[in-house]
């Protein structure tokens, strides 16, 4: 499977041509639906400093392969089309451009990295597409009122940045934290969260915020910095490279605070194993999604039926990387829009069934947690529970907090 472009090619059955002319009449079609096919369009950094993500993408096209072998979504198969942004915004307004106007998609899907949503966002609406499940946990996607064409998936940053100051709050009330923070609005979402769940205390807590950026080869001489402000307590916030070279290289200067990872770099697989595992122990982080480390999942029917996907359709993908459950739960979500579709394949009744999911349960999902939305609520998935890393797996603990 090319990283540059995955294809998953809709077959195409000359029967469905055949069909009545009243029954063609009371299906609805915009550019990218037939009624054999349903294009749909994505870019993922297969290349470049967040590549580590790049397996979600991989993993979506295999569960749509899958689906596609088994007959399709209501008839039709689904031509995914997923190319490489390397996330560079540029890059992604110059890919979203093509795959609306020249591959004429019905909808974007899963696009990754906020400043690479942020910089086809207006477009996107603009153009009336559906910028669907948009894999970036930034606030702003849920915003009905004037993005009705933009959707989240994963919960808010801002929402998990306060279940770690709340926890902070309650655990080490005069910690001294130092941050170090991606320089866009992924990084700074994050610390307006933080900083939000701190409240008054933020400004005598919060000691030293050091930011970098994509384009740095390492965040070595940041971690210098935040170990030399005499911080006790250190806010992770960074995506897989850097977070990896961040939890090495402050435990290889000996520098031991009370640390907070972000979820979207709290993969063993693809982070804290490339790090080190006996130096990441200790870290405090989040989850929603079932690990495949975990234990306690290891006769999980759900995580079984993902093993057995995986076996099947993603041989080469990392069995142990949880961006892999999430790519494999993110598109069932799509799928199931999509089946509630029907034959009204507009990108108007595309972003309606989107807005209208309830209590809809993805079997890797952590137990409890259940997908809503409403025209209102553009926040699929708003609960999560912290964790704590013991050096082979994230153990959970305490009560899942959100709605």
């Amino acid at each position: 499977m090319s990283a540059k472009q995955l294809v998953v090619s809709a077959g195409v059955s000359i029967g469905l041509a055949l069909a009545a002319p009243y029954a063609l009449a009371q299906k609805k079609y915009d550019a990218g639906a037939s009624d054999t096919e349903i294009k749909i369009g994505n870019t993922m950094p297969y290349s470049g400093p967040a590549s580590a993500y790049g397996t979600i993408g991989k993993a979506a096209a295999a569960y749509i392969k899958k689906i596609n072998e088994e007959g399709g979504v209501n008839g039709r198969k689904i031509n995914f089309i997923s190319v490489d942004d390397g996330y560079s915004p540029p890059k992604t307004v110059e890919m979203a451009r093509k795959l609306v106007e020249q591959d004429q998609v019905l909808l974007l899907w899963g696009p990754l990295g906020t400043p690479s949503n942020t910089a086809i966002q207006k477009y996107m609406n603009a153009k009336k597409v559906p910028q669907l499940h948009v894999y970036t946990g930034a606030t702003k996607w849920n915003d009905p009122k004037n993005f009705p064409w933009t959707m989240g998936w994963q919960p808010s940053y801002q929402a998990e940045a306060r279940i770690y100051a709340a926890h902070l709050l309650k655990t080490k009330p005069d910690a001294k934290v130092a941050i170090l923070y991606q320089n866009d609005d992924y990084g700074k979402d994050y610390l307006k969260g933080f900083k939000d769940g701190l409240g008054a205390k933020a400004a005598t807590m919060i000691i030293k915020e050091v930011s970098y950026e994509t384009s740095d080869p390492t965040v070595d001489s940041q971690i210098v910095q935040l170990q030399g402000s005499g911080a006790d307590v250190f806010f992770n916030i960074t995506t897989p490279k850097f977070a990896a070279q961040a939890i090495r290289k402050a435990y290889d200067i000996g520098w031991k605070p009370v640390q907070y990872l972000n979820s979207v770099s709290a993969s063993i697989g693809s982070v804290l194993k490339p790090a080190g595992v006996e130096k990441a122990v200790g870290i405090f982080s989040v989850e929603y999604l079932k690990d495949p480390q975990d234990p306690a999942f290891a006769n999980d029917k759900g995580m079984n039926e993902w093993r057995e996907f995986m076996k099947k359709y993603y041989p080469e993908g990392n069995i142990t990387d949880v961006f892999n459950v999430s790519g494999y739960a993110s598109i069932q979500t799509l799928i199931q829009v999509l089946k509630q579709c029907g034959d009204n394949l507009t990108r108007e009744n595309v972003m309606k069934q989107a807005a209208n999911l309830k209590n809809f349960e993805v079997n890797v999902l952590l137990d409890g947690i259940k997908i809503n939305t409403s025209p209102t609520d553009f926040a699929p998935i708003e609960q999560e529970q912290m964790a704590k890393f013991d050096g082979k797996e994230w153990v959970r603990f305490g009560e899942t907090f959100g709605k």
